[in-house]
């Protein structure tokens, strides 16, 4: 008998859990999240013990950063010494390719209008290793999947993609894509910056060479706290830089003139420098455990909710919006008429409702603090541009 799978259950009600103002619709969090209380509670008593420095232990420059380090393990279906504590996406991108290699005659593929961070390193990358960069356009109507699986072939030294397009939250079959790279020999990067958090990933069964994600948007953390997974087969690779607590035997200070060529474990050896950041370090513990306490498909599950009202009464409005299996459940791209465009965006300013406008859509990322009221706010706005 084969098991049955249940859909998960929607969440109700989190907005108290975010300090949002009540008179705010906050439709953006791929650009910056909304804080939550227990963040922000676990960031001012950081502070505050950070004031008091006697009260800091050697040892506590290592435990919540593994701690943090074993949790977002947990979140990816990983293990901790597979994660290294970065400042940011293009710090993480930095690292894997500094540690991939390709050459001339190899092609770098990246995605048409990607985020500035990607595209950069890896043009960079191609620049200094005389490889080729791959940029993937899609056709009308096509998906990016199937334009990526097009474009991958044994010339394909390494493909950096995303979960989800970050202009408009345009699906990729990360599964699909895997599975074309293993065949071609390519090492495979995923950027997860704008779908950790709000979709399910599992390192075990995708297997990336890397994966990245900033921990400001959908893991709803600080800025300066991002993530970077990487593959065993790297762990023995260089660092972007020689940070006194990367190396074995770190832990005692009184040691640390007998200098050692050895690093500590795993990914360890890519962390950033001042990794243990008292105050940041235990706002973004408390975010990913209150992820973990929601759980991941529940999140993705209350957002497609959302953003199918949303799209429903858009297409009522008149809007072409795209269909559910074309877009992720927490991203929705709204195409207006430029001169309609333009009349919502005062509207929506007005009106206190915060979206994003990415490329000629105006993006859409709500999170669970989003209520009934936000959607009427937003929508009546967006109507009244169209009349």
């Amino acid at each position: 008998m084969r098991p049955i799978h249940h859909r998960p259950r929607p969440l109700a009600g989190q907005r108290a859990k975010f300090e949002v103002d009540d008179d705010v619709a906050y439709f953006n969090t791929a650009s910056l999240s909304p804080l939550l209380r227990g963040v922000r509670a676990a960031g001012d008593h950081a502070l505050e013990r950070r004031g008091k420095p006697w009260t800091i232990s050697p040892a506590d420059w290592f435990t919540d950063v593994e701690e943090l380090r074993s949790r977002f393990a947990r979140l990816i279906g990983g293990i901790a010494d597979g994660v290294a504590i970065v400042p940011a996406t293009s710090y993480g991108l930095a690292v894997a390719a500094g540690n991939l290699t390709a050459g001339p005659g190899d092609r770098v593929l990246v995605l048409d209008r990607e985020f500035p961070s990607s595209h950069h390193t890896w043009r960079r990358f191609t620049e200094r290793t005389g490889a080729e960069l791959l940029v993937v356009e899609r056709q009308r109507g096509q998906s990016w999947t199937d334009a990526i699986l097009e474009a991958i072939d044994e010339r394909v030294a390494i493909a950096s993609v995303p979960n989800v397009h970050w202009t408009n939250g345009a699906p990729v079959d990360l599964p699909r894509v895997e599975s074309a790279l293993r065949e071609a020999g390519s090492a495979f990067v995923i950027d997860a910056t704008q779908s950790l958090g709000a979709l399910p990933l599992d390192v075990g069964a995708l297997r990336p060479d890397a994966l990245v994600a900033a921990g400001y948007k959908w893991l709803l953390g600080p800025l300066s706290v991002s993530y970077l997974y990487l593959d065993p087969a790297l762990h023995g690779g260089e660092p972007l830089e020689e940070n006194w607590i990367s190396r074995a035997g770190s832990e005692d200070f009184g040691g640390l003139v007998d200098y050692v060529d050895e690093y500590q474990p795993g990914a360890r050896r890519f962390d950033v420098g001042q990794r243990s950041n008292f105050q940041l370090v235990a706002m973004a513990l408390a975010a990913i455990q209150q992820l973990r306490a929601w759980t991941v498909p529940r999140i993705a599950v209350t957002l497609r909710e959302r953003t199918d009202e949303i799209a429903a009464r858009a297409e009522g409005l008149g809007l072409t919006v795209a269909p559910p299996d074309a877009r992720a459940p927490h991203m929705l791209g709204l195409e207006l008429p430029p001169d309609a465009a333009r009349r919502a965006a005062a509207a929506l300013a007005e009106e206190r409702v915060g979206v994003s406008m990415r490329g000629s859509a105006r993006r859409l990322a709500p999170h669970l603090h989003i209520n009934q009221e936000d959607v009427d706010r937003l929508l009546e706005a967006v109507a009244s541009a169209l009349s």
